[in-house]
């Protein structure tokens, strides 16, 4: 992933609702969820939702498969790791003992 890309995402997940989906459809892989579905957990009317899951299509974060009249959207979780492994790259100064919170430890990054 390069800056481009990187700003991308981050844009495309610097808005509420769609942040609010995106971690839905991380929380319901590897199923995913219908549109309908997510716009009624986070009460968003369906065309609302459906621009902003274009936008985070767009952005390479989410895919949406049609299947009869609906599409499933999932989360490119490969994407997630891109985008954190960009974040993440130069931790610490090349310490990364100093990045505990980094590790991959569940706990870390707690609400």
């Amino acid at each position: 992933m390069d800056a481009t890309d990187a700003i991308a995402a981050l844009a495309a997940l610097a808005h509420p609702t769609r942040l609010d989906a995106f971690r839905l459809l991380v929380g319901s892989e590897p199923g995913g969820k219908p549109a309908g579905a997510l716009a009624a957990a986070l009460n968003v009317p369906q065309n609302t939702m459906s621009a902003h899951l274009a936008s985070l299509a767009r952005a390479g974060l989410v895919t949406g498969e049609r299947r009869g009249r609906q599409v499933l959207y999932r989360a490119a979780v490969d994407r997630l790791g891109a985008l954190v492994g960009f974040l993440v790259n130069d931790c610490c100064g090349g310490r990364p003992q100093t990045c505990t919170a980094l590790s991959g430890e569940r706990g870390s990054f707690s609400r």
